[in-house]
């Protein structure tokens, strides 16, 4: 029987002893001189990132946005990436699907059938039914957005919703409902390291859901405070994503080196948090 993309997860992080995932969001205008500045360089540029943090990273999660703009160039390169990243560690998409169920249905075959990605991210504005498609490809997994890094997310998601004479916020009650659609054991939850509190929180009400934790680097989310706030009780249960503080470390032909040294810095701040210093 194939494994799920949460086995799969917790192999490549347990190898590695690491819970931090890179992100691949190329940007050809910040490329090192010597990798060149053009979209035909993204295979490359990426390649290179791989090459230096693939003992580091237990996951890779390129961002849908960031390749579109270079049309056919930048759909190659992200096909390319289940080619170069090495077949143990999981792909994960920064797609933030969520349609109706047909349309979700022909996402669903594109990213995880003709893309090989192994798992998405979704938001649950239209519902159970818009996901179920993705959810129902039982070895890939789908990361639903309940509280994330950006500066505005809490226009709705902090919003509160009253039920059964209280009320929570809008996040929490995503976090509810994400444990109800997980019944192949492969949902998740998208949580910023902007707001490590409502990190804590939402572990509270789903102890089991793996988290993705987006947030730090540029966005300034308090690395040690969002890992304590999220591990699980076997010390596991989160992928903390960087991409521009690793793939942009340095713009000059130390690039690798530097991209290698900030991912080592994470992993090890990481596990000084989970007591693995």
């Amino acid at each position: 029987m194939s494994l799920t993309f949460h086995e799969r997860l917790r192999a490549a992080q347990e190898r590695r002893q690491s819970l931090l995932c890179v992100g691949l969001d190329p940007d050809p205008a910040r490329f090192p001189e010597v990798v060149g500045n053009t979209p035909d360089t993204i295979t490359a540029f990426n390649r290179a990132i791989i090459e230096a943090t693939q003992d580091l990273a237990c996951c890779y999660k390129p961002n849908l946005g960031f390749y579109l703009p270079h049309g056919r160039a930048g759909i190659e390169a992200l096909a390319q990436l289940r080619d170069d990243v090495p077949s143990d560690i999981p792909l994960l998409l920064d797609a933030k699907i969520g349609d109706i169920s047909t349309t979700t249905a022909a996402y669903a075959q594109a990213y995880f059938e003709a893309w090989h990605m192994d798992s998405v991210t979704v938001h649950p504005y239209m519902g159970h039914d818009s996901l179920k498609p993705l959810l129902d490809y039982r070895g890939h997994a789908v990361f639903v957005l309940a509280k994330t890094s950006n500066p505005g997310s809490g226009l709705l998601q902090d919003r509160r919703v009253a039920d059964e004479g209280g009320s929570e916020p809008v996040s929490h009650v995503v976090t509810r409902h994400a444990r109800e659609w997980n019944t192949h054991g492969n949902v998740g939850l998208v949580v910023g390291a902007t707001y490590p509190h409502e990190i804590a929180a939402i572990r509270a009400i789903a102890p089991e859901l793996p988290f993705l934790i987006p947030g730090i680097g540029p966005q300034a989310g308090d690395l040690e405070a969002a890992v304590a706030a999220g591990l699980d009780s076997d010390g596991y249960g989160i992928l903390v994503n960087a991409s521009r503080a690793i793939s942009y470390a340095s713009a000059g032909p130390d690039y690798q080196d530097a991209a290698r040294a900030v991912a080592a810095d994470l992993r090890t701040r990481i596990n000084a948090v989970r007591g693995m210093a």
